[in-house]
């Protein structure tokens, strides 16, 4: 039989969600969400992404670091010639500019998780900023979708 240690006063209790209780969206087309955590002050936002087969996502300039792994499929980034397959982990430094993409020669969806702090500053071909992609506009975009999709409240941590 397992016994749970006593809790230690002035230790915080960790967070935990199911994957059942924090739906999947579509964010747009090819690009399905599940927000995992936001936290607005701090800016980072947490998101597990699935990718279908031939997406490519706007190019983008991060404001923050970016970590990532990748669950199944692969993807990578047009600018560079390293493959995010199964298992890979990937750190990516604030500063850091460039497209994802995942090969239409995927046999399956890619999914991946990214904790991301900052924004990612979408760009189009003259370096301009056409969008803002932040943790505010991820959790109202993620609330928002969830609510067209019959999903309510989700209980994501920080909200």
């Amino acid at each position: 039989m397992t016994t749970m240690p006593p809790a230690l006063a002035g230790i915080p209790h960790v967070t935990h969600r199911s994957e059942n209780e924090l739906p999947f969206v579509d964010f747009m087309e090819g690009l399905a969400v599940q927000l995992l955590q936001v936290d607005i002050e701090s800016g980072l936002w947490v998101v597990r992404a699935r990718f279908a087969p031939g997406l490519t996502l706007p190019r983008h300039k991060h404001t923050g670091e970016v970590f990532a792994l990748t669950f199944s499929g692969c993807w990578k980034y047009l600018e560079y010639p390293e493959v995010n397959t199964a298992g890979s982990y990937l750190f990516e430094p604030a500063g850091a500019v460039h497209t994802l993409h995942a090969p239409a020669t995927n046999a399956e969806t890619t999914e991946a998780w990214f904790a991301i702090r900052g924004a990612n500053l979408n760009v189009n071909d003259a370096g301009e900023v056409e969008s803002v992609w932040d943790a505010g506009f991820i959790r109202d975009t993620y609330l928002a979708l969830c609510k067209e999709a019959g999903h309510s409240n989700p209980n994501v941590i920080g909200l």
